[in-house]
């Protein structure tokens, strides 16, 4: 994920100056007063430009001190710095609605548009409430970086000792405590989420919205209902493939834990499926590889035996964006950025990306381990510093991805080229394994790529009716565990309740993260794969194709990032792929030797749940 002090984006529609231009749809621009003009329009954003930017570096500075020192006073002080951005947006894109109608420069009415709809958090005009919020949000995000589980007579673990047990252990035992024990933290995080829900959509109905979750839904060049609409043709294109997966790996479940603990036509209880969340399957592949496979290869024991460290293993990402005519990362990239988890504090170990100066001070935060996971994720993480620097030459508001997904897809763009034949040409393997190899090795990709669809979808699918108010407080448990049943077909390993805030458990939702960005990410970043694979002359099956050493696909590629949120993502994703339209069909091509393969498999074997 990357961190980004204020959200552009685009809503339901009015015209001005010939360009759509969002306002809520409950709302009309405000009537009266002296008419405002075109030129005060362009002062106007060129100011609100210059004072968001400043605002916008004073905040991500305190945030990251926050990250990376979590006490009570560095999440007070990212709080204020929160409360004085939020305030300033807030009045700006009020102020901002006086210029609807205007016949304006298409850059200047685009700029309102983005400014409009700014806030992921939008807060409430009352000063006192809008601090609240602040301060919720800032103290939930605490809680869950300091979240440990402390087993009677026991040390305490983080959660990433946590997540050592979920990926490691084959003892459903001990995989229940440790699950158990790291979903213990959202309890006491509830009737604060509850709180911020109403704050949060207190502000977002004086921008003249039903709710957040509509303001969000509005953040893609679309209306609210046309975008849920988008996102659910995206999911029954996927669905059949992720169920036929979902089937495979329950049939062997089964085998290794028998029917009394795994029902062969149920759902997958979630402890057993190697993560914490149940939304990547990657570290249970050992249980579930093909029989008489053809002998690929293990990532992480070929990393482990070259012996790198943590920053050894960044110039790896930094060397492929090289390979593509990049130019390297800045020094204050290596001094300023975090590779390793400290020993004398805690520190919010979830990778992400930053821009402190919206300029060339980027930098990632990860804690980074010696395994392949993490090798794939700083491939990701250095896709979002790539892209946040490639449009610094745009102005404030415009520099962001063309839409939230696009700036998660191109990092994973990146990691699909993370293949057989790009490890060989760096020095990690030997010797490429055969075509008949292809299928294992899909099917650890789709362990987690695939896996993750569903997962990617039902986190806002919650929120979004938790913000409606479809989901009531009374209910915020069941609801999750309910949807996590329909969409990904997995249970709680032990009796869940209301006394539960299972959540909470998850960084995104304390940390108030909008989610739906994944899961176009793990659409488009096939559809990015395959557009650039074809500009780097390729002409074999898709999934053994990397751009590495491509300076015509990093050509391309750069184009695109460039555009930062200048255009509308229809015309980012066309400047890429040629294509206008977010299409599944890339991801079944890519996986197609494995769909043929799992049919096979599933013959005669319960599919659904």
């Amino acid at each position: 994920m990357f961190r980004s002090t204020i959200s552009r984006v685009a809503g339901a529609i009015v015209v001005v100056g010939g360009l759509a231009v969002a306002w809520p749809a409950a709302q009309t621009p405000p009537q009266g007063g002296a008419p405002a003009t075109a030129a005060e329009a362009e002062a106007f954003i060129r100011d609100a430009e210059t004072r968001l930017n400043e605002l916008s570096i004073r905040l991500s500075r305190a945030q990251w001190v926050q990250s990376n020192f979590i006490t009570t006073d560095t999440q007070a002080i990212a709080a204020t710095a929160n409360d004085e951005f939020i305030e300033a947006t807030t009045e700006l894109a009020t102020e901002a609605r006086r210029f609807a109608g205007l016949d304006l420069p298409p850059a200047i009415a685009r700029k309102i548009r983005l400014l409009a709809l700014s806030l992921p958090m939008p807060a409430p005009s009352d000063p006192e409430e809008r601090s609240e919020l602040t301060r919720i949000a800032a103290s939930l995000e605490g809680d869950y970086g300091a979240g440990k589980y402390c087993p009677p007579g026991r040390d305490c673990l983080d959660l990433t000792a946590l997540e050592k047990i979920l990926a490691e252990s084959r003892d459903p035992a001990a995989l229940a405590e440790a699950w158990t024990g790291w979903h213990a933290v959202g309890a006491p995080m509830r009737d604060r989420y509850t709180r911020f829900v109403t704050l949060s959509n207190k502000g977002a109905r004086e921008m003249g919205f039903a709710d957040v979750g509509a303001m969000w839904r509005s953040n893609y060049d679309l209306p609210p209902d046309a975008f849920a609409g988008e996102v659910e043709r995206l999911w029954q294109q996927v669905r059949p493939f992720y169920e036929s997966l979902h089937a495979y790996v329950r049939a062997r479940l089964v085998k290794r834990y028998g029917p009394d603990l795994v029902d062969p036509k149920g759902p997958i209880p979630a402890h057993l499926l190697g993560n914490m969340w149940a939304q990547q399957w990657g570290y249970v592949y050992d249980l579930v590889e093909p029989s008489g496979a053809a002998e690929g290869y293990d990532l992480t024991k070929l990393l482990q035996a070259e012996k790198p460290d943590a920053r050894d293993m960044v110039k790896y990402g930094e060397n492929f964006f090289s390979s593509l005519g990049f130019a390297p990362l800045p020094e204050t990239f290596w001094e300023r950025s975090l590779f390793v988890k400290p020993r004398d504090r805690e520190v919010v170990c979830h990778a992400s990306a930053w821009t402190l100066d919206n300029k060339d001070d980027i930098r990632i935060k990860m804690c980074i381990d010696i395994k392949a996971e993490d090798f794939v994720t700083i491939h990701h993480e250095l896709g979002h510093n790539y892209y946040q620097r490639a449009y610094n030459g745009q102005t404030f508001l415009f520099q962001n991805s063309a839409n939230d997904g696009f700036h998660e897809a191109v990092g994973d763009t990146i990691a699909l080229s993370v293949t057989p034949a790009y490890l060989q040409r760096i020095g990690l393997l030997e010797r490429v394994p055969p075509a008949e190899a292809d299928v294992p090795l899909l099917l650890r990709d789709a362990l987690d790529k695939v896996a993750f669809l569903p997962f990617g979808l039902l986190i806002d699918q919650w929120r979004w009716q938790v913000f409606s108010g479809a989901i009531t407080p009374d209910r915020y448990n069941a609801s999750w565990w309910a949807l996590k049943r329909q969409y990904q077909g997995v249970v709680p390993p032990a009796a869940r309740s209301e006394a539960d805030f299972d959540p909470g458990a998850k960084y995104h939702i304390p940390a108030n993260v909008p989610y739906t960005r994944y899961f176009l990410a793990h659409i488009l970043q096939f559809q990015f794969h395959r557009a650039l694979c074809r500009d780097a002359g390729y002409t074999g099956p898709l999934n053994r194709c990397s751009i590495y050493g491509s300076r015509e696909a990093g050509e391309k590629l750069q184009t695109m990032l460039a555009m930062g949120q200048s255009r509308p993502w229809p015309d980012a994703l066309e400047a890429l792929t040629g294509e206008r339209e977010i299409d599944a069909g890339a991801l079944l091509e890519y996986f197609a030797p494995l769909r043929a393969w799992l049919d096979e498999q599933n013959r005669g074997v319960p599919v659904g749940w």
